[in-house]
């Protein structure tokens, strides 16, 4: 399959064990990449508000600069790739596909999502974060 073609496909099953568990591999890390620019764009944002503003700025700048990080690597590495459409789907989830006419016992099926709320979501947090981040800077070495 092309990769341009991948994109027309609900399902995809992967039989070969080994490129079956590079791709699931692949697309966990992708998954944790997003995870993390999340979670550390939302303690940059969050972070002032519940610590005192002497001391916030310790935990926000760096969640904040680890939050782009993420994102940023995210977005280089998997803008093009047709893996970041699809997720690992689990066998107790696919009863409708007929899984008993493949060869292998152990096959890898990714099921395609739709990730443009959750890559905007992203990329929302971490520019916010970024732009919290810009300005605490200038406001502690501009005086």
């Amino acid at each position: 399959i092309h990769a341009h073609t991948c994109y027309k496909y609900k399902y995809i099953v992967i039989e070969p064990t080994r490129i079956g568990d590079e791709t699931a591999h692949w697309i966990t890390v992708g998954n944790c990449l997003h995870e993390t620019a999340m979670l550390a764009g939302t303690a940059c944002l969050f972070t002032p508000l519940a610590l005192p503003l002497d001391y916030s700025h310790y935990i926000s700048l760096p969640a904040g600069v680890l939050s782009l990080a993420c994102c940023t690597l995210y977005g280089i590495s998997w803008q093009f790739d047709p893996c970041c459409k699809y997720q690992v789907e689990y066998a107790y989830k696919l009863s409708r596909l007929p899984l008993h006419t493949l060869t292998s016992s152990t096959p890898v099926v990714l099921v395609r999502k739709d990730d443009l709320h959750r890559k905007r979501l992203h990329n929302t947090i971490a520019l916010a974060g970024l732009v919290y981040c810009v300005k605490k800077i200038y406001e502690l070495y501009a005086v």
